[in-house]
């Protein structure tokens, strides 16, 4: 961090606190875009194409743990049968994992 105040106060120059005060604000902005924020949407951009790309017969595991086979996709929910002739109903929101056709 030291290195940082110090590109700061070199680039600042005598104008002192205000600008290099921003930089650092902006510094800290860009880590916690580039290292927080970016990849959390992405994972849930991509866990929003997984759970939109539910089919028939893709094997599922739900956050609970629940594994089992997709019988039927609805709007919001899935019927799941986890064993035989045992069926349950969950919500999309509620899957973790999804394996294609497996």
């Amino acid at each position: 961090m030291n290195l940082v105040v110090a590109m700061l106060q070199a680039i600042g120059g005598s104008q002192g606190g205000l600008t290099s005060m921003l930089l650092l604000f902006l510094f800290l902005f860009l880590i916690f875009y580039f290292f927080i924020i970016r990849p959390q949407k992405k994972r849930e951009n991509e866990r929003k194409a997984m759970i939109a790309a539910v089919r028939k017969n893709d094997k599922v595991v739900t956050a609970g743990g629940v594994h089992g086979t997709v019988l039927q996709v609805d709007d919001e929910s899935v019927l799941v049968e986890v064993y035989t002739n045992v069926k349950i109903r969950f919500e999309k929101s509620a899957l973790a994992r999804v394996n294609p056709k497996g």
